[in-house]
């Protein structure tokens, strides 16, 4: 029998495990100070491929699908620089808009919508805005406010190579890594 059961998965670029323990560091003192918790729901990423369904029984074509995508990626740096904000409730890790990563991000839209007929609407309305959350939806106004008094001028500098493009999926509380991607290795 045919199993249409869907779940929720997105795709995200995720730095390495010493700055994924700086954000989720930053994203409890949000959680203690700020009563901001929603951004505990996933790893520290940075989403190239925003929340979509797709079948359960199709995973396989979503995966071969990525595979044969990032073969022909090279890996990039990214760059995270300081904090900034979708006032009023967003408060994020900046991620430097590099060409690398603005083309890897379009790039990754056309493919997703040639090959899987994944099309995200508001994606195409609005310029990519590459960021790390680290607090919002749950984040009250005065709570933003007070929060971003604190961060606006907080000192924050990292530089990674990223080499896989990771999808995370849904299970009904929180997301988690589903699968990952390398890029084309011996790159630059």
């Amino acid at each position: 029998m045919f199993d249409a059961s869907k779940s929720q998965f997105f795709i995200a670029l995720l730095p390495p495990q010493d700055i994924q323990a700086y954000a989720n560091e930053i994203k409890q003192h949000f959680a203690d100070h700020y009563a901001s918790q929603h951004a505990q729901k996933s790893p520290p990423h940075i989403t190239l491929q925003p929340p979509f369904e797709w079948l359960d029984g199709k995973v396989s074509r979503l995966e071969a699908s990525l595979r044969e995508f990032t073969s022909q990626q090279e890996s990039l740096s990214i760059t995270l620089s300081g904090f900034a904000a979708f006032p009023p409730r967003v408060i994020y890790i900046d991620v430097v808009r590099s060409p690398e990563l603005l083309s890897l991000q379009v790039q990754l839209m056309t493919h997703m919508e040639a090959n899987l007929e994944i099309i995200d609407e508001v994606g195409k309305k609005r310029p990519f805005a590459p960021h790390m959350t680290v607090a919002f939806r749950d984040l009250t106004r005065q709570n933003f406010h007070a929060a971003w008094t604190e961060f606006a001028n907080r000192q924050l500098y990292f530089e990674f190579l990223v080499d896989k493009l990771t999808l995370l999926i849904h299970d009904g509380r929180r997301w988690n890594i589903h699968s990952e991607f390398a890029f084309l290795s011996g790159s630059s």
